[in-house]
């Protein structure tokens, strides 16, 4: 069986660092450390490092994107630009995600066009709960994506056996 393909949206990283959730703070920095005991190998997207970059606070975003290099994130290949504006237009159109999601549309289009199996994600109310994840499986099939992309939060994805 092939090692699970994980991607991280910008919330898992800003999350690290969320002194207002201790929880999902503490929840977030456990996820890493059990996915480095398990050799799970974490992707992110050229879209998360724009997404830190607009960070107002510079302080901030020298924070966040020291956090991406230390925990040595690989970057999804970007090869299949087309693909994924293709894709990301047909959850637009079909009212999936707004304009101002534009993003978030993009961290799920990356993730079916590279087959990656879950995008791990803080953002319940966009990404990560069943009936969003059942709307972007119905358009990825009928645009002729049938790998099974799951979202769901960063406590979701590790265990501890």
């Amino acid at each position: 069986m092939r090692q699970l393909r994980v991607y991280l949206d910008t919330s898992v990283i800003n999350f690290l660092f969320a002194e207002d959730a201790p929880e999902k703070r503490d929840a977030t920095w456990a996820f890493f450390d059990r996915a480095k005991r398990q050799g799970l190998p974490l992707f992110i997207s050229q879209v998360v490092i724009d997404e830190i970059s607009r960070t107002h606070d510079a302080r901030k975003r020298g924070v966040l994107l020291s956090a991406v290099a230390e925990r040595g994130l690989r970057m999804l290949p970007d090869e299949m630009e087309e693909e994924v504006e293709l894709l990301v237009q047909a959850y637009m159109t079909r009212g999936l995600f707004r304009l101002e999601q534009i993003d978030d549309a993009t961290h799920v289009a990356l993730c079916t066009v590279n087959s990656v199996d879950v995008l791990a994600s803080w953002n319940f109310r966009h990404l990560a709960n069943v009936n969003r994840e059942r709307r972007i499986m119905a358009i990825n099939e009928s645009c002729g994506y049938v790998y099974p992309l799951r979202l769901v939060s960063p406590e979701e994805v590790v265990d501890d056996e």
